[in-house]
């Protein structure tokens, strides 16, 4: 078998294809744990790579630190199927394959932090050996691995898609959702040439249901922009109708449901109180400061993250407008109980959620603040609110939703019961349609 002649691609195939290849994954969160429980169950024997020596020592204990990823399967990972979780780096000269799974948040400014991107490939860069492929599965903007990651590990001396291997695939993580799973989503491949190419696409292959090749490794990076630029837009469109059709009284929800009965030329998307998650308020900004480069403007994606940035403050102007309407209080000085942290239901993921927002501003405007979270009970370190880490959920009892002025619903998380909270609270304000209306509910309730 030849890859273009290369007789490095071609022993590093042999291995991948029977499952004989050492699997590498750098960052052990959301997206890398999945992936290694997917080449572990393969059969690939696979070292995890993290920085944060508390979540390994977890890990080699068999405790998982995500709720939907359960303690029992990390400790079959490690007891049973030989799972190596480690902050030695230098071990990466061991493996055949390194795939790079970590965090690209956004600056203060809103412009892309490649931090850690670059400080891994700086890490590969210094054990890099004939015959590894690299993978890069972070979400960033187009050009990233070409120009950033692959000038790195090429100041090794060694040269890629000669004697290392370089590809970008894009994580397509959803948690929590149990309809499509890591294995069963497509995955797209694009790399830095055909060696390359090939190589990763017999990786994915060997775990995913089905792999979508593109022509390189910009286009790939293209693609998961797109997706989420793509989610974007359509929230910030109901957000905005939420708006419109609020002053004009009609329930959006309502409106949304009897659209969605047309089987064509209608999908679905609902509004909030925000964007939260690790990609969706994230990446149209990736694209829209890499737009900058080629001078061209990106007003409509860049409008859309106005209207969805901007939906925090129209929350606290409904609850600021209940309140007085209904019992003639201002926010100051009021108790607001949160129904939800967490970016979305039924996960315990709260990077970027809009209630760490909405709790420091209605804070600083006086109001007296608890949260109920059944997935979250303590609110852990964060980049932007660490000065709300260690605040604990409270517990949902008759007592406190009838000394609290107002509830506010912001992750709909199903475990939580809506009825009593109706029954017993004065004032529900509602961001997702959530509130139980029935005929013992006593509560006013706006929907926001």
């Amino acid at each position: 078998m030849k890859v273009n002649g290369n007789s490095e691609a071609v022993s590093l195939i042999s291995a991948i294809e029977t499952c004989s290849a050492h699997v590498g994954v750098i960052g052990l969160g959301y997206v890398g744990l999945p992936l290694v429980e997917l080449f572990c169950c393969q059969g690939y024997k696979v070292t995890g790579f993290d920085i944060d020596p508390v979540k390994v020592e977890m890990l080699q204990n068999g405790e998982s630190y995500i709720r939907h990823f359960r303690s029992e399967v990390v400790k079959e990972l490690v007891a049973v199927r030989g799972f190596e979780p480690t902050c030695e780096f230098d071990k990466l000269s061991e493996v055949d394959v390194i795939i790079v799974c970590v965090p690209t948040p956004l600056t203060r400014n809103r412009e892309p932090d490649l931090t850690a991107i670059v400080a891994t490939a700086e890490a590969v860069k210094k054990r890099l050996r004939c015959g590894q492929l690299i993978v890069l599965e972070s979400s960033t903007f187009p050009g990233t691995t070409d120009e950033i990651v692959k000038p790195i590990l090429e100041a090794s001396g060694l040269v890629a898609g000669k004697d290392f291997f370089l590809a970008y695939s894009p994580e397509r993580e959803d948690p929590g959702n149990k309809t499509h799973t890591a294995k069963t989503t497509p995955k797209v491949v694009g790399a830095d040439g055909s060696a390359a190419l090939r190589a990763a696409q017999a990786l994915y292959n060997k775990i995913i249901d089905g792999t979508v090749v593109v022509s390189n490794s910009r286009t790939a990076e293209a693609v998961k922009l797109t997706e989420n630029i793509f989610r974007s837009v359509n929230i910030a469109l109901v957000n905005e109708l939420k708006i419109i059709f609020d002053k004009m009284g009609i329930d959006v929800w309502e409106v949304i449901d009897a659209a969605a009965s047309k089987p064509f030329g209608f999908m679905p998307f609902y509004p909030g109180p925000g964007l939260g998650g690790h990609c969706i308020p994230i990446d149209p900004f990736y694209l829209t400061w890499k737009a900058r480069e080629f001078e061209v403007p990106t007003r409509f994606i860049e409008l859309a993250g106005e209207i969805n940035t901007h939906m925090p403050s129209y929350v606290m102007t409904k609850l600021s407008d209940a309140l007085n309407d209904h019992f003639e209080r201002s926010v100051k000085g009021s108790r607001v109980l949160i129904l939800g942290i967490a970016y979305k239901r039924d996960v315990d993921d709260m990077r970027e959620s809009p209630s760490l927002v909405l709790i420091e501003r209605l804070e600083a405007a006086g109001a007296k603040v608890d949260f109920h979270d059944p997935f979250i009970p303590i609110v852990p370190h964060t980049r932007e609110h660490d000065n709300l880490s260690g605040r604990r959920s409270v517990e949902l009892t008759e007592d406190l939703l009838s000394t609290t002025d107002a509830v506010l619903i912001l992750t709909d998380h199903t475990p939580v019961d809506y009825q009593l909270v109706s029954k017993f609270a004065p004032l529900i304000v509602d961001t997702r349609n959530k509130a139980y209306r029935g005929d013992d509910a006593r509560a006013v309730i706006v929907k926001a």
